[in-house]
């Protein structure tokens, strides 16, 4: 009989610091997060749940300590690794950033579009995405033209279309009503099933007591990580 091997860490924070203008929001944080995990960041507003993420999607580094990210040091990462790093990670944004006055299927379509994929691929891949979010017959309709849901949904099939590694979602429920909630939610949780590392920052405590995953809470400067509760 042999004993189960963890999984690596995909995400590994070792004494990290991160702030803004020099000034440390969180301090002497030590959090490793394995492949395929699924973990929500909570914490009051202004506890710094978006500048971690900031920092854990590569735009900001760390002011002291280590963040390895698929196993690389940030901190001695060149321009390059990076951006090789940023194609495997799909962000969704708390204000969406879509292209309002582009088409819900050129806004999905485009990181495809950058990475230079032919337009029929580009084309079977957005259609099977939309079908999966549900907006397959929103698909030439102009963004300024959805409601926050169907916004909300664009953009996570924006950040899923590359099939990322790693999934970061910043308040993905805050501008919608319960039921659309719970239909991203399940999203998420169907991507966490095919291998996608999710992490996903809320304040959205009906949220964290329903789906029963691992959490990060900050508070005062502190990030701690608690363990799924186990339930019988």
């Amino acid at each position: 009989m042999t004993e189960a091997t963890e999984l690596p860490a995909i995400i590994d924070l070792q004494n990290v610091a991160v702030g803004y203008d020099g000034v440390d929001i969180l301090n002497n944080v030590q959090i490793a997060l394995q492949s395929g995990s699924f973990t929500f960041i909570t914490g009051r507003s202004g506890a710094g749940k978006t500048t971690l993420l900031s920092m854990l999607y590569l735009v900001k580094k760390p002011s002291k300590g280590i963040l390895k990210v698929f196993g690389q040091n940030v901190n001695f990462s060149n321009r390059d690794t990076l951006a090789e790093m940023r194609q495997r990670i799909g962000v969704v944004f708390q204000d969406f950033r879509l292209l309002e006055n582009m088409s819900v299927y050129d806004n999905i379509a485009l990181p495809l579009r950058v990475r230079g994929m032919p337009e029929k691929e580009i084309y079977r891949r957005v259609v099977e995405l939309l079908q999966w979010v549900e907006l397959h017959k929103s698909i030439y309709k102009q963004c300024s033209t959805l409601s926050g849901g169907e916004k909300q949904r664009v953009a996570i099939a924006r950040a899923v279309i590359n099939r990322p590694d790693i999934l970061f979602a910043d308040e993905p429920t805050g501008s919608v009503d319960s039921e659309i909630a719970n239909k991203l939610m399940r999203l998420f949780v169907e991507l966490n099933k095919v291998g996608t590392t999710v992490i996903i920052a809320t304040h959205n405590e009906q949220l964290t007591s329903t789906y029963n995953y691992q959490r990060i809470d900050l508070h005062n400067g502190t990030a701690k990580l608690y363990p799924a509760l186990q339930r019988i």
